[in-house]
């Protein structure tokens, strides 16, 4: 998956720390791409010139593997995100909108163990 950005190597290292992984050994900042490698999917990020104006046409979900949506949401704000959209219910089910360092957004889905439970 391809993700145009303002700061390649910036953005790369968000979405590193938030998959778990980590950048190319020869990705350095102000590279015009980098790429993230995790399993299951190769994130490429390359800078252009042209600024993010409108809402996603494709977003990434995240669920968490070994801890639950919330505890996964609080440590992807830590990382730097930001909350869009909060569509938690009181019975549990829900998801939650964030937004990466650049406004891309995605979602945190429930882990397996909150929808086996």
């Amino acid at each position: 998956m391809t993700i145009d950005c303002a700061d390649a190597y910036r953005l790369g290292a968000f979405w590193a720390g938030a998959l778990g992984a980590s950048l190319n050994d020869d990705d350095e900042p102000g590279d015009p791409e980098a790429t993230v490698e995790s399993p299951g999917a190769t994130l490429l990020f390359v800078t252009v010139p042209d600024p993010k104006t409108v809402k996603n046409r494709v977003h990434l979900d995240l669920q968490p593997q070994d801890r639950t949506r919330d505890e996964e949401v609080e440590r992807l704000l830590t990382l730097g995100a930001t909350l869009v959209g909060d569509h938690r219910r009181p019975d549990g089910t829900g998801w939650v909108t964030l937004a990466d360092i650049e406004g891309n957004e995605f979602c945190v889905e429930r882990s397996a163990a909150e929808r086996a439970g």
